[in-house]
């Protein structure tokens, strides 16, 4: 947390707020990126364009931020190989048991008041901090 700025993180939160109701204006759909990466892979025809630009713009976004000043996406992992092989698969089990990922529940289903995402949101958070501290405790990290 050395890098933490609340200027940049108030503004990245404002962003993400603005795309998801923008999306939700636009489109009618929710921002949760585990649905929309999935409606790709096996959505309908008509449904695929806003959802392929969509990610197209995960990807190209950072890109850009790269241009400007790589220093912000340097990131470093304090856990490697099979925790983070575990980690992705679990991570993805869980978007699919949980019907929706901490974007469509946390940013998304939230500001709706969603019960279900509130409920998702709460688990989520709470087992990401369950696994930080055991982590932390059993590798030594």
């Amino acid at each position: 947390m050395e890098n933490f700025s609340p200027i940049s993180a108030t503004i990245g939160g404002a962003m993400i707020g603005f795309s998801a109701v923008w999306l939700m204006l636009s489109v009618g759909r929710i921002a949760g990126i585990s649905g929309i990466l999935g409606g790709i892979i096996k959505g309908r025809e008509n449904d695929k364009a806003w959802r392929f630009s969509f990610f197209i713009g995960l990807m190209i976004g950072p890109q850009f931020i790269a241009i400007i000043n790589p220093s912000i996406l340097m990131i470093e992992f304090p856990v490697e190989g099979p925790f983070l092989i575990i980690g992705a698969i679990l991570v993805g089990i869980g978007t699919q048991l949980g019907n929706g990922c901490t974007s469509g529940h946390g940013v998304c289903g939230n500001a709706l008041l969603s019960r279900r995402s509130i409920l998702a949101t709460l688990t989520f958070m709470t087992t990401g901090i369950i696994t930080v501290l055991l982590i932390k405790v059993i590798g030594g990290v």
